[in-house]
């Protein structure tokens, strides 16, 4: 239902700057729109890669486990555990999300020579394990923001399509309506009133 509107010239002009305003807008947000969603798509793809590599990464792992209370004193979980995770910013469609770059993992202090060979590989293979969880959890991240964002651009698109734009275009409609009706209006009584002025001008004569 369209609001409330004063049936006015300068209303007119109002109306149609605002519907110009929305429909030189909406153009843009669905280009952002798109751009999000393209981008999401691209994310997804590398999500699927990821999760697959994550995996492949923890199949290596797992041949180790049963000989993981064999340690010779080593915390292989605990120096498989990074520090810190690198990233940098990407900018999409104006949302800054992160991007995986690599990440940092406490310094490995423990004798080569009094401890077996496998406890190396192992601690290997566990910290490209946790290095792919952490890259999956800043692909999540990516697809949080977007999705965020992607939301409120769908709002929007919504809002102008279905709402600004077309309740723009019925205040107009309605203006020109009650502006014809009073033009209509003042041009009727303006022959009435030239008319009368005509009769008293030849009774007068």
């Amino acid at each position: 239902m369209s609001e409330k509107i004063k049936l006015t010239r300068p209303e007119l002009k109002r109306q149609r700057d605002a519907k110009t305003r929305f429909e030189r807008y909406l153009p843009m947000l669905k280009l952002k729109q798109q751009q999000l969603q393209m981008t999401m798509r691209q994310i997804e793809k590398e999500r699927q890669k990821a999760v697959k590599a994550e995996a492949k990464a923890r199949q290596r792992f797992q041949s180790y486990e049963a000989v993981m209370n064999d340690m010779a004193g080593v915390n292989i979980p605990a120096l498989a555990e990074f520090k810190e995770i690198k990233t940098s910013f990407s900018n999409v469609a104006g949302v800054a999300i992160p991007v995986f770059e690599d990440v940092v993992f406490p310094e490995a202090n423990y004798s080569l020579f009094a401890t077996p060979a496998w406890v190396d590989m192992a601690l290997t293979d566990l910290r490209e394990v946790n290095k792919r969880r952490a890259r999956l959890d800043i692909l999540q991240r990516q697809t949080d923001l977007l999705q965020k964002e992607l939301t409120k651009i769908v709002q929007r698109v919504n809002l102008f399509e279905k709402v600004k734009i077309p309740e723009s275009r019925e205040n107009i409609r309605r203006i020109r309506i009650q502006l014809g009706d009073e033009m209509t209006s003042a041009v009727g009584r303006a022959k009435i009133a030239k008319n009368k002025l005509d009769e008293t001008e030849g009774q007068a004569g």
